[in-house]
């Protein structure tokens, strides 16, 4: 089975492509980030990679000849200016169903996000949801999924740069009281779903949120325990916090933290959960064990991508 995996340099592509590999698959990856695309290249020479911007036309496109199956990943998750969201989450993905109907490629993997449910707004809810609509719109069949908060190898803005964070700061701040429930989702078992997606050919909408709901301050010393960091966690007014991240992104245009996603952060909300380990045949890894997979792992845990 050939397989096209967008956005293949990030945390979902680059934890999915050794277990595609796994499986047998015939991979082509496309990225555009220079570096993180060079680190998946140096990985998996095996596997054609393609550093290309997908929201523009080119040689690129000629990659879906021949292919049994996307897998849309390609996302604008966090920063300051709209024009990114746009060009990455939409344009983007209206290039790539262009290349799926001209090439044929008859079955397609939507990776939307459970925002699209959220009542946080913002810019990556907002094209995320557009990008799904389009998605759901295009005449190919597909199934579509909607992952919560992700952590895995190759995490650089969720949970892998908090831990990282942990060994640079003596202080851990959590804003507020820090009681904000989170269902995350560990990239290993959703890359298992995507993959019994892809030889199911199953079609539909499924939330695929993490199982078990988790306090986000809970949650960090979960981490912090599992890497034996020193740091210690001080609780911060969420005023100071917000204005804290607001100060920082003056000085830093692509932040990995940004003041909408604390105010999303904070936001009573519990995505929908389904029984997707009975749905697709995938175990659920329980959250401890795979916050150690994650971070102990000799093989990828201490690979950091590029922002």
């Amino acid at each position: 089975m050939k397989v096209v995996v967008t956005g293949a340099a990030g945390l979902v592509g680059q934890n999915l492509i050794p277990r595609l590999k796994a499986r047998g698959a015939q991979l082509v990856g496309i990225d555009k980030h220079p570096s993180n695309t060079a680190r998946l290249r140096d990985l998996h020479p095996d596997v054609e990679v393609i550093e290309a911007d997908l929201a523009q036309p080119g040689a690129w496109e000629g990659a879906f000849a021949g292919a049994d199956a996307v897998v849309i990943n390609q996302a604008q998750i966090g920063g300051l200016e709209r024009g990114p969201f746009v060009a990455n989450n939409i344009t983007a993905t209206e290039r790539i169903l262009e290349a799926v109907k001209a090439h044929g490629t008859p079955y397609i993997v939507h990776i939307s996000s459970s925002v699209v449910n959220s009542a946080a707004k913002d810019l990556y809810v907002e094209t995320k949801t557009e990008q799904e609509r389009i998605v759901r719109a295009c005449g190919v069949p597909h199934a579509v999924l909607r992952p919560t908060l992700m952590f895995g190898w190759f995490d650089r803005k969720h949970l892998g740069w908090l831990r990282r964070f942990m060994d640079r700061s003596p202080v851990f701040p959590i804003p507020g009281h820090g009681r904000y429930r989170r269902q995350p989702l560990y990239a290993g078992d959703f890359s298992a779903i995507i993959a019994a997606c892809l030889e199911s050919r199953r079609e539909g909408v499924f939330d695929i949120s993490g199982r078990t709901e988790v306090d986000y301050v809970d949650l960090v010393r979960m981490i912090r325990d599992i890497a034996r960091a020193k740091a210690r966690i001080v609780h911060i007014p969420y005023g100071a916090f917000w204005g804290l991240l607001w100060l920082y992104a003056r000085f830093d245009k692509d932040p990995p933290f940004t003041t909408n996603q604390l105010e999303a952060l904070v936001i009573p909300e519990v995505f929908p959960v389904i029984d997707w380990p009975g749905l697709f045949g995938v175990p659920e890894t329980p959250l401890k064990t795979a916050l150690e997979e994650t971070f102990l792992d000799p093989r990828y845990s201490r690979i950091v991508l590029d922002f």
